[in-house]
């Protein structure tokens, strides 16, 4: 986004439409940017209209993430591929224990798409980086002809600062530790399937999409000792557990009644044969830490409005098979595999 102002006519938000030239290069496209992208995200690091941003880096280690996002529908209850598209990035630096700073953004965008949908992206997009803390210092526009792009894609690469003394990773969990959630499971993905397919008695569940970093910044005030955190996106609970417990060679020990799921996203999944276990979440994570404290870090996330529904869901066990295994609600117990297949199409 290295345009600067010209003198040229306002963009029809109203009736408008992207079209090729809005991605060639020229005076269209320099409108299409200053009329959307800078208006709602300008800063003065991405005003500085280079090919790049240039600024200071706080004291710690670097830590940078991308991630691309191509959710359909592109609007669903409670957000929006623009908000998501900050909170994915700003969620997978922080499991990192990093304090975001800047984002870029890249938007491909297919041809004909409505210019007021566009501007709205932008705008939910600006709304989550101003209330997590971060700025899009940089980015990129390109326009693919109608039918190659199914309305918007967007990607984003964070850059964040993690503190001397943080030290987060997969490969850190030990047999005995404690497995927290931090809340609901399954929400985001519901959301995104009722939306979807118009199913009404799914119509109160919302997509949990928030930005992690500031409770994850309490938990590790609390509890500095923390071995991983994970956040449940593609795949959900099931993927993040078993992906843990491959890097840390061990097993995980879980109990379904601990795990908590909202009455109407257990009801949606049992009508269509679903998983809730498998089921995206873009506001949820998961924490391994020793068992000593794993009441002090209960504790210090349900202090914290996205972590009120925390629970202690199980415990790391020892494993050469480095298996998942969940004590079921009728006192049996069984394997929580890998997701085979795709469950929910485009939900992220």
């Amino acid at each position: 986004m290295t345009s600067q102002s010209s003198p040229h006519t306002p963009l029809d938000l109203d009736h408008g439409r992207v079209e090729m030239t809005h991605g060639a290069g020229g005076r269209a496209m320099d409108q299409l940017i200053d009329g959307i992208f800078r208006r709602h995200l300008d800063n003065p690091l991405l005003a500085q209209g280079n090919d790049q941003a240039r600024f200071a880096v706080p004291p710690g280690r670097l830590a940078m993430s991308t991630d691309g996002h191509v959710v359909s529908p592109l609007f669903f209850p409670g957000g929006d591929i623009g908000a998501l598209a900050v909170h994915g990035t700003v969620n997978d630096l922080a499991m990192g224990g990093a304090r975001p700073l800047h984002l870029s953004a890249g938007f491909i965008i297919e041809e004909g798409f409505a210019l007021a949908a566009l501007d709205r992206i932008v705008a939910s997009m600006a709304r989550a980086a101003r209330e997590a803390g971060v700025t899009v210092v940089t980015g990129d526009t390109k326009v693919v002809e109608r039918g190659k792009g199914d309305g918007v894609f967007i990607t984003t690469t964070g850059l964040g600062v993690v503190p001397e003394g943080v030290e987060l990773s997969g490969e850190r969990a030990r047999p005995g530790d404690a497995i927290v959630l931090s809340g609901g499971i399954g929400e985001h993905g519901v959301a995104i399937l009722a939306q979807r397919e118009h199913l009404g008695f799914a119509t109160g569940v919302r997509s949990d999409s928030a930005a992690l970093h500031g409770l994850v910044a309490a938990m590790l005030a609390a509890v500095p000792g923390l071995r991983c955190l994970r956040d449940p996106t593609r795949g959900g609970l099931a993927a993040c557990l078993n992906e843990l417990a491959r890097q840390s060679g061990v097993g995980m020990q879980i109990r379904e009644a601990a795990i908590p799921v909202h009455p109407e996203v257990a009801a949606a999944c049992e009508l269509l044969g679903l998983d809730p276990l498998h089921i995206a979440n873009e506001g949820k994570l998961v924490a391994i830490c020793p068992p000593e404290r794993v009441d002090d870090l209960l504790a210090a996330m349900r202090a914290h409005p996205l972590g009120v529904a925390a629970s202690h869901i199980g415990e790391v066990v020892e494993d050469e098979l480095r298996l998942v295994q969940m004590e079921t609600g009728f006192g049996g117990s069984r394997v929580v595999d890998w997701l085979t297949g795709e469950q929910l199409p485009r939900i992220c």
